[in-house]
């Protein structure tokens, strides 16, 4: 007797997964995004990057607030750019973080410079969702974003794994800044929606652990990507083309 072949299961959680894509696309923009190194841009990740890789866990309990680990998901996807720490931009879907969406990020660096890079929402669902990286980026990563019941009291999580995409990224890590930008941000990331729900007071805790503290040299190409230098260069574009559209 022949056995027929199975026919394979599609998973329960499909729906959550971004379908996968060569290069990235970006839709229309405001006239004051800063749009660049992100459309016709592949995927990184943090396989790809040049520095040493990192897992960075950010934590806060929202002591005091009710709020179920699928209500504060579910706001944190539908409001997410609100969170952010002053200054910096997140220009994304109008209808919240889903699978497949692409963002432009417009960062804020010190002495009032500008990044412009963006991120691919690669998985959501009304537990957790995550990003990834384009080239160009700062780190090569993948970053999820969860929140889970600890005893009585809901415990949220940002969990970075990332290293510095190229050698001039990797320079800024080893001189401490460019972590220290990026503690900073997550941080604040955190402080503003804990204190959305209620918990003012909230206490931001970080772990890291080194993964692997080798680079990377087969991807030293990547600096021809580099969305700080590139964004630097076209900055003075930028300002002359806002000043005619003003005028």
């Amino acid at each position: 007797m022949n056995e027929q072949p199975s026919t394979p299961k599609t998973p329960r959680n499909a729906a959550s997964w971004a379908k996968p894509m060569n290069t990235l696309s970006v839709g229309d923009m405001p006239a004051e995004a800063i749009n660049l190194n992100v459309a016709g841009r592949r995927l990184s990740g943090p396989l790809n990057g040049f520095g040493q890789m990192w897992q960075k866990s950010y934590r806060v309990e929202l002591s005091g607030s009710p709020a179920t680990p699928a209500e504060v998901i579910a706001t944190w996807k539908a409001k997410f750019p609100e969170f952010w720490p002053k200054g910096n931009r997140f220009y994304g879907s109008v209808a919240g973080v889903n699978p497949g969406d692409v963002a432009v990020l417009n960062l804020s660096m010190p002495g009032g410079m500008k990044v412009s890079t963006g991120i691919r929402v690669i998985y959501a669902d009304e537990e957790s969702f995550a990003f990834i990286t384009p080239e160009g980026h700062m780190f090569g990563g993948m970053i999820t974003f969860s929140a889970e019941k600890v005893g009585e009291v809901t415990a949220v999580q940002i969990q970075a794994l990332i290293r510095a995409s190229d050698p001039i990224y990797e320079i800024g890590c080893r001189l401490g800044f460019a972590h220290k930008l990026e503690d900073a941000f997550w941080h604040g990331t955190l402080s503003n929606l804990a204190a959305h729900f209620g918990t003012t007071q909230a206490q931001v805790t970080q772990q890291n652990v080194l993964v692997d503290k080798r680079v990377q040299w087969a991807q030293v190409r990547n600096v021809w990507h580099n969305a700080a230098v590139r964004t630097a260069i076209y900055m003075p574009i930028h300002v002359v083309k806002r000043l005619f559209k003003k005028g």
